[in-house]
Parts: C-alpha cells; structure tokens; sequence
C-alpha cells in the first residue's frame, strides 16, 4: 500500500554526488569561513536571543538590515526571507502552479535543480536551448511563456553554469513582452555581477528576485535565501510558507554577517580578481577554452581530453564540477574561485596535464 502521490514513486532524493577532496572546487562555494570571521559579533548578539520563545526582535531587526542592504527605497514588505535561494524557489514553483498542466519555462543549461524543485512540486518544465554562444532566441522563449499554461518565466542572470550575462536589451524585451507572466530572475550571483533588477520593480510589478548568502556571504551551509519583489506578491507567496518559516537562530546569524558585510565585500572584490587573473591564464593555454564569467566560477574545456583532465585532477586532491550533461557544456568543466592557494595548485595541475 502506498500513501503518497503516485509520481513520487518514480523520483530520486534531491542530492549532489562531488568528490570530497582537499581543494572543493566544485561547489561554489567561499572559501571563507563566516564563523571564524564574525564569531565574537555573532556570539555577543546571541544574548539577545531566547531560542524558547518563537517571536524575536531580531526577525525585524534582520528585515531593516536587509531591505538597507539590497536599495533604501524598499521596506520589509518587499523581500520574504527563507532557508536559503532553493527554499525559495521551491514555494515560488509550489505557489505558481495551478494544475497538472502547469508549467515554467527556463533556459538551458542553467540551474539544475529548477527541474528538481519543480518536479516535486507537479509543476513541468519547459527548457529553450542556449546556442554555442550562450545566447538564445527571445522569440522561442516568448512562445513558450505566452502560452496559458506558463505560470512563470525563469532568467538566471549571471546564468549557472555557463557563468554569462544575457543582453540588458533582451532581458528586458522578455519583461516587457509578459506583464502578464510571473518573471523570476534568479540573481544568487548578483554580487559578483554588479547587475540586478532591483531599480526596477516598482515600475514592473511581473519580477519577482532571488539572491542567497550562499556564494558571496561565504554561507553555503548556513542555509539563507531571499526573494524581493512588490509587497502584493511577497504577501501572497509568504501564504505558502509555514509560520515561523525560518529559524531564529539562522536569522541572528544572518544579520551579524549584514553588519559585517565589509568583510565579505572585500572576498568578493579578491575572488572577482582571483577569477579574472585564472581567466587570463587558462586563455593563453591553446588546448583550453575557457568562458568569460560574472560569477565566482569559470566554465571551461579541453575538449575529448576533459574526461581525464577531471580524474587527474581527483588523483591531486582537487574537485571541480562535470557540467557536461546538456550538448552545449559537452566535455565541461566548471572550477570554483575559492582562494589563491587553490587556484594556483589547479593552474599548476593543468599545466603538468597538458604538458604529459
């Protein structure tokens, strides 16, 4: 006897299979750890806190600091707060679909777990391919987000894992065109990019944001998401959301890191260098082709020998990421810009590589 939904059946756990090496370039993740750098603030703030009681202070003390953080002109209204970006894709996908023929349109190759969320939650997916280049054609993903069925429009800019930026003129053709259609644009790379939507939501009540403290906050495991968007549509999709959605204890964290974001800016503005220093390298490398990048990774290849270039660097203690699933990242590779000691262990290794 079976008790839950019959496609349940059929599905696998959401996990992620990565090597465990000395040098994790294959996450995205910082190499920066948050404890260590705001211990004595976080600890000192946590005095404040009674963890038996399930109201705080601190939920709205967070808000303030956050909406300062993204623009001065929102309020609290406009950003709902969750247990990191995927939590918040998650309700997005589960408040978005009205029934089995629902669906979401995204690009591809992009984030693969909107397949996964979406699939939990019964909501399909529909995928415009990206082209050699990483463009796509505006005209095939208006047609697909036109259609009745569409429920929302996913754009993940800076794109993961391809790491570009789509046209500002093409995105905003994609806006303009769907004042109809909820637009997510998922910006988790935002502070690496310099580039978001934020300026603009008053005018288009359609968008709809994400961000995390996962990549540029150096808070993957804190577990710490956001969306911004109009007040009407940050209260309905906090309807989805169960009371005392997010942990207090996550909360006061969250903002000792805001009222020490200085720290964390300078890591950004050292991995954004680190980035564009690897970048350069990898281009005078003749067996290499390498992306351009506005995240905190590089996307690249070696061609038909990228399969053995992966299982040499395992064989070094060092773990990037195989994003060769989809024909456009055939035989690709995506590294992490973790810090200048693994960067230039992993510049060394391919270097020995290619000169075997």
């Amino acid at each position: 006897m079976r008790y839950f939904r019959n496609d349940l059946v059929d599905k696998k756990p959401s996990k992620i299979n990565v090597p465990i090496k000395k040098r994790m370039m294959c996450l995205n993740e910082s190499s920066l750890n948050p404890y260590s750098a705001i211990r004595d603030h976080f600890l000192a703030k946590m005095e404040e806190v009674q963890l038996n009681r399930y109201l705080s202070s601190i939920t709205n003390d967070l808000h303030l600091a956050l909406t300062s953080y993204i623009d001065n002109s929102l309020c609290k209204e406009n950003v709902l707060i969750g247990n990191g970006a995927d939590d918040i894709l998650y309700h997005i996908f589960l408040a978005v679909r009205e029934n089995n023929n629902s669906y979401a349109v995204s690009l591809a190759p992009s984030y693969f777990d909107y397949k996964t969320f979406s699939a939990m939650v019964g909501l399909k997916m529909q995928f415009v391919d990206l082209n050699e280049d990483f463009s796509f054609n505006t005209d095939k993903y208006l047609e697909l987000a036109n259609h009745p069925d569409c429920k929302l429009a996913i754009l993940c800019n800076p794109n993961n894992p391809t790491g570009n930026l789509f046209p500002d003129e093409q995105l905003w053709q994609i806006i303009t065109a769907l004042p109809n259609k909820l637009i997510l644009v998922d910006e988790t790379y935002y502070e690496f990019s310099g580039k978001t939507f934020v300026g603009d939501l008053s005018a288009h009540p359609n968008l709809i944001l994400v961000r995390s403290f996962s990549k540029a906050f150096a808070a993957a495991g804190l577990r710490f998401g956001y969306a911004i968007s109009s007040a009407e549509n940050i209260y309905e999709l906090s309807n989805d959301l169960t009371t005392f959605h997010s942990s207090i204890l996550n909360q006061t964290f969250a903002l000792s890191i805001l009222e020490n974001k200085d720290i964390f800016q300078k890591q950004v503005q050292q991995t954004v260098f680190l980035r564009d220093e690897l970048y350069n390298t990898l281009k005078t490398i003749e067996e290499i082709n390498v992306h351009p990048s506005a995240t905190n990774f590089l996307t690249f290849t070696l061609s038909d020998r990228t399969p053995d270039f992966f299982h040499y660097l395992l064989a070094n203690e060092i773990a990037v990421r195989d994003v060769g699933s989809h024909p456009v990242l055939h035989n690709c590779l995506r590294v992490t810009i973790s810090n200048r000691e693994d960067v230039e262990a992993f510049v060394q290794c391919v270097k020995q590589f290619i000169n075997k």
